[in-house]
C-alpha cells in the first residue's frame, strides 16, 4: 500500500526534510526519477523530457552510475541534475549507521567524478533513521517527495498511475517516478501524458537546485 499524496502527518514529523518546493511566481513541478541510470528506460525518459524542454532530477544509485556513466553524462549534457540515492540502494532502517553513511559517500564520489558536486540526497524507499538524518543534514539536502506515482507497483495499471499522479500534483510538487525495469510499463505510458497535461496548463518542469 502507498499514498499517491504524501500524508501531512509524515511531512510534519520530518520538517527537516524537503517535501515540496513552493513557488509564488510560476506554476512549477519538480520531476524526479529514482534508481537509474539504466539503458533503455533512462534514455526514453531523457528523450521524453527533451520533447517538452522539461528538466528533472535523477536520484542515481552509485553502482548504476559506475556501470552506465555514459547515460549519466547524457543527462548532464541535457541540463538535468544528478543526485545521490546511495551506492547500493540501501534501506536506512535496516543498515548499520556507519555503513549507511559510507555508502552515501561512495555514491557522492561517483557524482563528484561526473562534475555533480551539489549534495542532494534521497534515501531509498524513503527510509532513513533520525540519527542518519542528523548526521547527513550537515552536508546534504535530503529531498523526499509529496507525489508518488506508484509506477513500480504491480497492483497499479498505467491508466491509474497517470490519473492518480495528475490528481495529486500541484504547484511546487516534487513528483517521484522511477527509472528501473519494474516501473517501465507505467512510466512509458504515464510520463509523456503527465508532462503533456501540465505543459498545456502552463506549468514549468525544473530540476532541483539547492544551495
Amino acid at each position: 500500500m502507498f499514498f499517491h499524496k504524501t500524508p501531512g502527518i509524515v511531512r510534519w514529523l520530518y520538517p527537516q526534510l524537503t517535501w515540496h518546493i513552493p513557488s509564488e511566481n510560476a506554476q512549477t513541478i519538480y520531476l524526479t526519477f529514482d534508481d537509474g541510470p539504466i539503458p533503455g528506460l533512462t534514455d526514453f525518459i531523457l528523450d521524453t523530457l527533451d520533447q517538452f524542454d522539461a528538466k528533472a532530477t535523477f536520484f542515481c544509485v552509485g553502482e548504476n552510475l559506475r556501470k552506465h556513466a555514459y547515460i549519466a553524462e547524457s543527462a548532464i549534457n541535457r541540463g538535468h541534475t544528478l543526485a545521490n540515492h546511495t551506492y547500493n540502494h540501501l534501506n536506512g532502517w535496516k543498515t548499520d549507521f556507519e555503513k549507511y553513511i559510507e555508502n552515501v559517500k561512495r555514491c557522492q564520489d561517483e557524482l563528484d567524478g561526473l562534475g555533480q558536486r551539489a549534495k542532494i540526497l534521497r534515501p531509498p524507499y524513503g527510509k532513513i533513521s533520525r540519527k542518519q538524518i542528523s548526521a547527513l543534514n550537515k552536508e546534504y539536502h535530503i529531498v523526499m517527495w509529496n507525489v508518488l506515482s506508484g509506477d513500480y507497483s504491480m497492483k497499479i495499471n498505467p491508466e491509474r498511475c497517470l490519473k492518480q499522479t495528475i490528481k495529486a500534483t500541484g504547484n511546487g510538487s516534487i513528483v517521484l517516478f522511477h527509472d528501473n525495469l519494474k516501473a517501465q510499463a507505467n512510466v512509458k505510458y504515464a510520463l509523456p501524458a503527465f508532462i503533456k497535461h501540465f505543459h498545456e496548463l502552463g506549468y514549468q518542469f525544473k530540476s532541483i537546485c539547492m544551495n
